[in-house]
């Protein structure tokens, strides 16, 4: 499993993740409230990558990321 240090990196290689096998890769978040502490993984199974950060302003990059893999998700569904 590798942890990324730049969001800007992980937000790369998740999208590059997910549009080489839409069908095998999933993203997991999770949020440690003693620890302040968000943890975001995407995997295909074969290719892990994580990103861990305590920064608030982060959250709204997640969601921008997500809405970008949400937009890939259903422009696939339209072939």
């Amino acid at each position: 499993m590798t942890y990324l240090t730049s969001w800007e990196e992980f937000a790369r290689a998740a999208e590059r993740l997910y549009l080489a096998d839409p069908m095998k890769c999933r993203l997991v978040m999770k949020y440690r409230h003693g620890e302040g502490q968000l943890n975001v993984k995407i995997t295909d199974d074969q290719v892990c990558l994580q990103y861990r950060t305590e920064h608030a302003q982060d959250v709204k990059k997640l969601e921008k990321l997500t809405s970008q893999l949400m937009r890939h998700m259903a422009s696939k569904e339209g072939r």
